[in-house]
């Protein structure tokens, strides 16, 4: 890895440290019902990054995994429960939550499962019903 393009992160209790390294693939809001009762708010800030960008460097065996479903598997820190990421191997990319890498410049650029919005969001970014087409989503856009 090199320091260039890196932004370290960490759990709320600094038992798990890990770095991202390059720019993420995409930035945007979640809105689907498991993101909102996940994290205990009403939408997720998302970064998603290629697998290969994460390098877990503290705490690797500190990190706890839930999965719903197949297609996300959430982790967190055992000490302190905070949450660090999400894999999503069906599409090859992981999501490391916005707000454990402060040091990266959030940019969102949509927002995805709008339909299940709990706090709607009038800040003209284009609003997903799903996630995009070319993710497997209905590529369906709804209104602000």
């Amino acid at each position: 890895m090199t320091n260039a393009n890196t932004n370290k992160g960490k759990c709320f209790c600094g038992s798990v440290e890990f770095a991202v390294t390059g720019e993420p693939a995409a930035m945007g809001y979640c809105h689907c019902s498991s993101c909102w009762e996940w994290s205990a708010g009403p939408v997720n800030a998302f970064t998603l990054w290629p697998p290969e960008a994460l390098k877990i460097t503290k705490g690797a065996e500190n990190i706890g995994v839930h999965h719903r479903t197949d297609r996300s598997l959430r982790k967190w820190c055992k000490t302190c429960g905070g949450h660090l990421f999400t894999d999503h191997p069906h599409w090859k990319l992981v999501d490391v939550y916005a707000a454990v890498i402060p040091s990266v410049e959030f940019k969102p650029g949509v927002h995805v499962h709008y339909q299940e919005t709990v706090l709607p969001v009038k800040d003209g970014l284009p609003k997903q019903k799903d996630v995009p087409k070319e993710m497997g989503g209905s590529g369906v856009l709804l209104a602000e």
